[in-house]
């Protein structure tokens, strides 16, 4: 691991540190009673969870954003938003690109790890790059969101909703000015499709456009991490739109009865919102214990690596089951369309796939001494599984129990979504302070372990 000897941290650290700053300028920001419609200060708790939230692209609330944030309050979360879905290296990068100034080598390494890319050069190039594709694809958002809305609240809001929720559709956040997410549009299948749309454009990841742009323009072929993306991207719509067209058939509370295109694009915003985006037009309370375990297994997989999205990552999934089909081929290689994948990368999956799973597995147990549940429906430990995965996987969805959490939960919560964002590995690597040690010149000798 690389030092930047100038501030004697790692590059896993200054990344770490940078959204931890910026979230705790957002908290204080938050605070101030110009941003709540009270006129109070705002709690430090709440406000670090929301700034949090923001920052991370979660949409975990517990204070509904349009009853208690003013516009400045609402602005706030806007531009942590923003700045959290296309990372916070983009700024000072703007800052170095618009004053003519040289940008550093120890920023262009921070820059190659925060844009989880493999390349040696041109990481500048990238960002400004992915900085046009994202600023594009939300002004269409935009324009199309303001035909509907414009009509409905008038110019002013209207452009205000518009710009508020094409930002938050595209960066996978969640949040929303209405307070019930899109429930009121469940029978607007524009709105429902056109926000559809910017989740999946954020979810696809900077470099499958940059990829996909190139192709077009070159007739170049994709790259091998575009095709595992955009398969599995593709196939977890599909099945994600089938499967809950099945758990949820027999469940019309849900749906609009007698209409299957309003029920097909409510199905369809199903499938595409838990992959780390966190709007809704259904209330998951109501949802058959079939159709919220495949939400929960959809938020955990989550969208595309180098995306606004987070989750395990589509990639990550792709490359654990392109491994799991190489085995049972009886090859040693993970091997794919005449390509073979780095056994460095598989094992990085692997680990991510087990780091991911502990961290569950022991924020379920802390919530469920900390946190009541609520009984609803019958329903039980659900409701804090659920809430679990949601945060870490950046996604949003609740189930209710997010107003209700204690401090501690809150806490809890906070580290899930922040973790999340960062990236689990980046996460644990910034802990490490020193770097490690070049590989030893020696190799132990092997023994068999017995498995399965």
């Amino acid at each position: 691991m690389q030092k930047i000897q100038r501030f004697h941290l790692t590059i896993f650290q200054i990344i770490s540190l940078g959204f931890a700053s910026l979230i705790l300028i957002g908290t204080g920001m938050l605070m101030l009673p110009i941003s709540s419609k009270s006129g109070e200060f705002t709690s430090f708790i709440d406000s670090l969870f929301t700034a949090t939230s923001a920052t991370c692209v979660t949409g975990l609330t517990t204070l509904t954003t349009s009853e208690h944030w003013t516009f400045f309050g609402q602005a706030v979360i806007l531009l942590l938003i923003e700045i959290g879905g296309l990372g916070f290296m983009s700024i000072p990068v703007m800052f170095f690109v618009l004053s003519k100034r040289k940008i550093s080598l120890s920023i262009r390494m921070v820059l190659r790890e925060a844009l989880n890319s493999e390349e040696m050069s041109g990481e500048v190039h990238s960002l400004l790059r992915l900085l046009k594709i994202a600023l594009s694809i939300q002004g269409i958002g935009i324009i199309l969101l303001a035909l509907r809305f414009v009509p409905l609240m008038g110019w002013q809001k209207g452009l205000w909703y518009s710009l508020f929720h094409a930002i938050s559709s595209f960066c996978n956040a969640g949040f929303d000015l209405f307070g019930n997410s899109l429930v009121s549009f469940q029978r607007d299948p524009w709105i429902l499709m056109v926000i559809s749309i910017l989740i999946i454009a954020g979810g696809l990841g900077f470099f499958v456009w940059s990829s996909l742009l190139s192709t077009a323009q070159r007739k170049f072929h994709l790259n091998l991490h575009s095709q595992i993306a955009l398969l599995v991207t593709i196939s977890l719509l599909v099945l994600g739109t089938l499967g809950f067209f099945i758990t949820e058939y027999h469940n019309p509370v849900l749906f609009v009865e007698g209409d299957p295109v309003k029920r097909f694009c409510n199905t369809f915003f199903m499938a595409v919102t838990p992959r780390t985006a966190g709007f809704f037009s259904v209330d998951y309370a109501l949802m058959t214990h079939a159709g919220l375990m495949l939400t929960m297994i959809l938020m955990f997989i989550g969208g595309t690596s180098g995306s606004t999205a987070g989750g395990l990552k589509t990639t990550t999934l792709g490359v654990l089951l392109i491994r799991m089909h190489s085995t049972f081929k009886g090859r040693s290689q993970a091997e794919f369309r005449g390509r073979m994948i780095k056994e460095g990368t598989v094992m990085r999956a692997f680990s991510l796939f087990f780091l991911f799973l502990t961290l569950i597995i022991l924020s379920t147990i802390i919530l469920s001494v900390t946190e009541t549940i609520p009984d609803v429906n019958g329903l039980g430990l659900e409701y804090i599984v659920f809430e679990v995965i949601s945060a870490i996987g950046t996604v949003g969805l609740t189930m209710g129990l997010t107003p209700d959490l204690t401090d501690i939960g809150k806490i809890i919560i906070v580290l899930l979504m922040f973790i999340g964002r960062v990236g689990v590995m980046t996460f644990f690597f910034s802990l490490v302070v020193r770097a490690n040690k070049k590989e030893a010149k020696f190799r132990y000798p092997e023994e068999t372990v017995m498995i399965g």
